[in-house]
């Protein structure tokens, strides 16, 4: 059974920095797009970052580009998320999820299981 626990949150200064951990057990991260995905109240989740060991890739959308970096550690089976210059628009609450790493899923769009979520606050 695969199970994922996002650790990490909490509230932080504009500009701050954060790192969220997310521990996964019942998978073999390798074989997998790890990804991680927020929700701020009254909007659509959004995902902020990937990351896929079989092709060294990491993916991230726009708006975290340059101040978000994805990592992992094979040995504690363990991905984090760093998060720099963060912004009142970057409060939410965080998700870590996992997807095989499929040729159907090379581009690591689709995930499977969903941790129960962290929430960070920027404050202004």
């Amino acid at each position: 059974q695969v199970q994922l626990v996002e650790s990490g949150g909490g509230l932080v200064q504009t500009g701050g920095s954060l790192r969220l951990s997310c521990a996964a057990s019942g998978l073999t991260l390798s074989s997998y797009c790890m990804g991680w995905f927020r929700q701020a109240p009254g909007k659509e989740r959004e995902f902020v970052g990937a990351i896929k060991w079989s092709a060294s890739a990491t993916y991230y959308p726009d708006s975290v580009k340059g101040r978000f970096t994805i990592s992992g550690d094979n040995a504690k089976n363990t991905v984090y998320l760093q998060m720099n210059s963060l912004n009142p628009e970057d409060t939410a609450v965080y998700y870590c999820a996992a997807g095989r790493a499929t040729f159907s899923n090379r581009d690591c769009r689709m995930y499977d299981h969903w941790g129960q979520g962290t929430q960070v606050t920027v404050s202004s």
